[in-house]
């Protein structure tokens, strides 16, 4: 593969505020995967990690002449820095990055912390924030229970209700799509909150550790997402995004978009740890110890260093860094050989199709039909914004 010669610079930088969680998702990549890192970290970012990371974000930005940064703020659970030391932490960012540039804050919560103190500290720096929740209760606690056992759900809620009495801070809703949940259930149980965007997540798996599935000859979760699709197209009162299927309409109407889990266009985002360690995409501890670590840090090094690391440079190649089978489909525009971390197996590491191959195809092709039916440009124009 040939290096290309202008490198696509990083715009959005993930800050791992805390590594530990109040709850405990069976299928967290963080504390429930094969990369066992995070239990080993501090469980909250220093100030001194802080303004290093702004120090760096101010650097990449004058190089690239980026008049935004997007600084989203994860965990493990966030909040659990707590009100005082967040305060501290959004101020060091603010401070660290020169005013030329435009720092926009997102933080992503499991909801179940939020309180008037915390959206009035939101309200003061912009952040925008995202809660995760996988549907009503019964779906929701198939796999989102506290360290007892206990449901999450009903503390989740009461932090959604919270944000959307200030909607302006209200990013949307995040979800992982289960099979034994009903998909319109689950949509319109979370339309229902109105969020600006509900973002469905396929659960990470690889070739050597394949997703659930109750008939393997079928695309299973394709069809799940399918009548996701249908239900949220024939309400025309939702005014709401879905994340996946909005990216697939614009990436079907030509737009090449930058987005981590669809097309081909170089991803632009990075992880900063708690220990101030710059990581590839942190979703790819899911795939074995060690996948995500770089070596670097925001002490020593700058976001240039990562973007050239050979871990990352994958990420540049496109089209060139995907298996034959994805290079020949018709679709690969759209569907980009699927999030790196579905592409993994040991004998080919990520030179694979993804292991929602047939899902994605069943999908998209789903997508496509209806957009030629009820008119491409009408469908198109509702995702120009990617």
């Amino acid at each position: 593969m040939t290096r290309p010669e202008v490198l696509t610079p990083f715009r959005t930088f993930i800050l791992k505020v805390a590594n530990r969680c109040n709850i405990d998702c069976d299928y967290c990549f963080v504390f429930n995967s094969k990369d066992q890192t995070a239990r080993r970290l501090p469980a909250r970012m220093d100030l001194d990690v802080v303004r290093g990371a702004a120090r760096r974000i101010g650097e990449h930005a004058a190089a690239h002449a980026l008049p935004t940064a997007h600084v989203v703020l994860h965990g493990g659970e966030p909040l659990l820095a707590g009100v005082r030391h967040m305060a501290d932490l959004l101020g060091a960012v603010r401070d660290g990055v020169p005013t030329g540039t435009t720092v926009r804050f997102e933080l992503q919560t499991n909801g179940t912390l939020l309180s008037g103190a915390w959206l009035d500290l939101f309200e003061r720096y912009g952040v925008a924030v995202g809660v995760s929740l996988d549907g009503p209760t019964s779906a929701n606690d198939r796999h989102r229970l506290t360290h007892t056992g206990r449901s999450s759900a009903e503390s989740a809620v009461r932090g959604i209700e919270l944000v959307r009495s200030r909607p302006h801070l209200f990013a949307g809703l995040l979800a992982v799509v289960d099979l034994a949940n009903d998909p319109v259930e689950v949509h319109d149980y979370l339309a229902a909150f109105e969020p600006p965007v509900i973002d469905f997540g396929l659960p990470h798996a690889t070739h050597d550790d394949p997703p659930h599935r109750t008939n393997p000859s079928v695309p299973e979760y394709g069809l799940w997402m399918s009548r996701v699709y249908d239900a949220w197209l024939a309400r025309p009162e939702y005014r709401h995004s879905v994340r996946m299927l909005e990216d697939i309409v614009a990436l079907s109407s030509g737009v090449r978009g930058s987005v981590e889990t669809l097309g081909l266009a170089p991803p632009t985002s990075v992880v900063i740890e708690s220990d101030g360690s710059i990581e590839a995409v942190d979703t790819l501890r899911s795939v074995e110890e060690g996948a995500s670590w770089l070596g670097l840090d925001v002490f020593q090094h700058s976001f240039d260093d990562a973007l050239s690391h050979p871990k990352l440079m994958h990420r540049q190649y496109g089209r060139d860094a995907l298996a034959a089978k994805c290079c020949a489909c018709p679709l690969v525009e759209v569907c980009g050989g699927g999030y790196l971390p579905h592409r993994f197996s040991t004998a080919q590491d990520y030179r694979n199709p993804s292991v929602y191959c047939a899902d994605l195809e069943y999908l998209i092709r789903h997508v496509q039909d209806s957009l030629r039916q009820h008119g491409w440009n009408a469908h198109a124009q509702a995702a120009s914004s990617l």
